[in-house]
């Protein structure tokens, strides 16, 4: 199989999903959008990955890559429907993809949350309804088409994940490794969010908070990995 990662910052990488990729022998093509790498012809990929990045959907005069990354996301995940997996801004990316709106939040959600899983068939399939993930974002996905499906909320976000096709969206993370928290501590838009919602001595806690939670994020990547390969 042959899979296409579109990054839009190089720490914000697909962590434990690479290596389970690399453990099924997956073919990786990444593209650095922010460093201003193209996307390749379509046609040769069995699934698509989309990361997550400080940028927003709306700032296209800022980050004017967007604009073609999001017709690119619709011809793949709306037009030729293959199976495309979308993670915090790669979720909001999707969802204007399909039809969607993304807004700011009235309070961020940043920190080890719980989402409830509304429907933990398909790409949830052997989870609990009730789900720990990580949080880092101040913007969400609404006023989805009728045509996409709600796989999770949260009393702050009612759109934690969503489908439409073989397409899913996921607002929350669970790709992290022991690394991750440390890394993103440093865009100073994550850092900025994180100060401001949780104030200025949060991250030591965050990271104790994802280091006690490790063990559950990286089951919970592998089911809905090996859920997604079965989509595929």
């Amino acid at each position: 199989m042959k899979f296409l990662v579109l990054q839009h910052i190089n720490i914000e990488h697909p962590g434990i999903f690479l290596k389970f990729m690399k453990e099924d022998n997956i073919q990786i093509d990444t593209v650095e959008l922010d460093e201003n790498e193209k996307i390749p012809q379509l046609d040769q990929y069995d699934a698509m990955i989309v990361m997550g990045g400080p940028m927003d959907t709306w700032q296209e005069e800022t980050y004017p890559w967007l604009k073609p990354e999001k017709e690119e996301i619709h011809k793949f995940a709306c037009v030729q429907k293959k199976p495309f997996l979308g993670l915090c801004l790669g979720a909001q990316l999707l969802s204007e993809a399909v039809g969607g709106k993304v807004k700011k939040m009235k309070t961020p959600e940043i920190g080890v949350l719980q989402v409830s899983l509304a429907d933990n068939n398909s790409l949830f399939k052997g989870l609990n309804k009730e789900l720990k993930v990580l949080q880092w974002h101040s913007y969400e996905v609404h006023d989805l088409p009728p045509n996409t499906n709600l796989l999770a909320s949260s009393p702050e976000c009612k759109v934690q994940a969503f489908s439409s096709d073989n397409a899913f969206g996921l607002q929350f993370h669970v790709e992290q490794t022991n690394k991750t928290v440390p890394q993103w501590a440093c865009v100073p838009e994550y850092k900025s969010a994180l100060e401001n919602t949780l104030g200025q001595n949060a991250l030591e806690k965050f990271k104790k908070d994802v280091e006690e939670n490790l063990n559950v994020f990286n089951n919970s990547a592998k089911i809905i990995y090996d859920n997604f390969k079965k989509i595929i």
